[in-house]
């Protein structure tokens, strides 16, 4: 009798219904579209986007199966025009005899945009049902063409208590673990699930090594061996996709929004999932700088020597500084005025003709430019009374005073606007004094 070949419990556990399909309830929950759709058997063409270990291959082989259609796989991994094109000409010949055919692109984000071009007539004469995986953003992976024909349906990272029901099923299923030995308790199987950070496809691989050993010691699995099975386990982060972007997004949101709890849960989650520390450092900074701004410019100094710090002492002593710093930042008096009065020059000057610098304020290092009038009449400030020469501009000729930089009433901030509104007023009276003068 020929063995079978050996399949992973991943492989072995596959649904075969929907009823034995666990977690995305957000989309296969009694009314929803992609239930009823596939209930009915009116199938359309769509892209499956989530994390590694949702599903998104095993809901395409059931949506298949459920309209009664072929399925055919193929990887953008591995495949290229030839496998493509293979594809298209067998669903093409059984159409002819009147079946269906779901074509089942895994990593579809993998092709370029001629190769996702290649199926777009295919999917609008209704040779085939595309339905295409991805654990990348398809907004900027996919080309539009493309997700013009097809639904986009997001799938979630699986929760704590639907991992726990896989284990739970897995372990009784004879296809599974059910007619072994090994027995599991509840805390075990908890932290099983806590290490694969919501992939079905993890936790049933770290199930299956932990029974291995488990067998090797006599049934029970021992605390060494649990240890063991948990070490290798890291929480899930891809450092250049959506997880990345997300999580900076959200440390600096939080803090932005004075939450130094948060802010400290998003650095220790990305430091977790390896990011590069220096990146965080850089983006620190850019914080204080952005959000505080001069409203507390000791917030600057603090996000510096953090980066300098941890520059000197590294992984992991380093990474206190990185933690004490967005602390600071979070709980720091916020401003991002100066943020806004950069912006409001720069696109100013972006669309704004060149004027020319005023006479008095040109430099002047040789007689011959000072007989040109550069520099003439220039009011030096430390000369003046309170050290500024009131009335005087410092604009080009004929520009009016814009008003970029509006101080809030936070901070250090709140003197600089007392400063400012002093200024005006000696301003507005050597206006008036000039006027008597004329």
């Amino acid at each position: 009798m020929r063995e079978q070949p050996y399949q992973p419990l991943a492989a072995r556990l596959r649904p075969s219904s929907l009823a034995e399909y666990i977690g995305q309830t957000h989309l296969l929950a009694r009314g929803r579209p992609l239930r009823e759709a596939l209930e009915s058997g009116q199938l359309h063409s769509m892209i499956l986007w989530g994390p590694p270990g949702v599903g998104k291959t095993t809901l395409a082989r059931l949506m298949s199966s459920a309209c009664d259609a072929r399925f055919l796989a193929v990887s953008a991994v591995l495949s290229g025009v030839k496998e493509i094109r293979a594809a298209i000409e067998e669903a093409q010949f059984y159409r002819q005899n009147g079946q269906r055919t779901v074509l089942f692109v895994d990593e579809v984000h993998r092709f370029n945009k001629s190769q996702q071009d290649a199926f777009l007539p295919y999917v609008e004469d209704g040779t085939l049902i595309f339905i295409g995986a991805t654990t990348e953003n398809p907004s900027f992976e996919l080309n539009k063409a493309l997700l013009s024909r097809a639904r986009v349906y997001v799938l979630r990272s699986l929760g704590q208590d639907e991992l726990l029901q896989l284990l739970h099923a897995a372990c009784k299923d004879p296809r599974g673990l059910g007619e072994r030995t090994v027995r599991f308790t509840e805390v075990e199987l908890q932290a099983l699930a806590h290490a694969a950070d919501g992939d079905a496809r993890r936790v049933l691989n770290l199930l299956e090594i932990a029974a291995d050993l488990a067998e090797a010691e006599g049934g029970q699995l021992s605390e060494q061996g649990l240890s063991e099975v948990l070490q290798g386990s890291v929480r899930r982060f891809d450092k250049q996709g959506d997880d990345f972007y997300d999580q900076i997004s959200a440390l600096h949101k939080s803090v932005r929004g004075s939450d130094p709890d948060a802010a400290l849960y998003w650095l220790a989650r990305m430091l977790d999932g390896g990011v590069d520390p220096y990146y965080l450092a850089r983006r620190i900074i850019r914080m204080a700088w952005e959000d505080i701004g001069l409203a507390d410019p000791r917030a600057l100094q603090i996000a510096n020597d953090a980066a300098q710090t941890y520059e000197r002492l590294g992984k992991p002593e380093g990474e206190l500084a990185l933690g004490q710093a967005v602390i600071y930042l979070a709980v720091a008096a916020k401003s991002n005025a100066g943020y806004n009065a950069y912006n409001a020059a720069r696109a100013f000057v972006q669309h704004d003709a060149s004027r020319e610098v005023p006479m008095h304020l040109r430099n002047a290092p040789t007689q011959l430019m000072k007989e040109l009038g550069h520099g003439h009449k220039y009011r030096y400030a430390h000369d003046e009374p309170h050290a500024y020469a009131a009335g005087e501009s410092y604009l080009p000729e004929g520009m009016p005073e814009p008003g970029w930089y509006r101080p809030v009433p936070r901070g250090l901030e709140i003197k600089i606007g007392d400063k400012l509104t002093f200024l005006r007023k000696l301003d507005e009276a050597a206006g008036k004094q000039k006027g008597k003068g004329d």
